[in-house]
């Protein structure tokens, strides 16, 4: 509920989907930018790389681990991100409900 408020509050929210691309394919969150690995970012994903200013900036995944490892590394770069605990795996159960 938490994100899905933020979504709908925040147009400039980024929002990061490091799952594999199989698990992609099975659904995914509206808006999100889908990135299982950011080499060469602009040339692959068609979006510019979000600036470090990036006023809110969320990762996610299937089950939250790979997103928190991405969630560390953009802190550590020096982003302002947070980690989607819930991961899509909650997201698509709530959406069915």
């Amino acid at each position: 509920d938490e994100l899905k408020a933020l979504i709908e509050s925040n147009k400039d929210l980024v929002l990061i989907d490091v799952r594999s691309d199989g698990e992609v394919a099975g659904g995914r969150i509206p808006g999100a930018i889908h990135i299982p690995n950011p080499d060469d970012f602009k040339a692959k994903y068609g979006a510019a790389k979000p600036p470090l200013n990036a006023p809110h900036m969320v990762f996610y995944c299937q089950s939250g681990g790979r997103s928190m490892m991405a969630t560390r590394k953009a802190v550590q770069k020096g982003y302002t991100a947070r980690n989607y605990d819930g991961a899509y795996s909650e997201w698509s159960r709530k959406q069915r409900n």
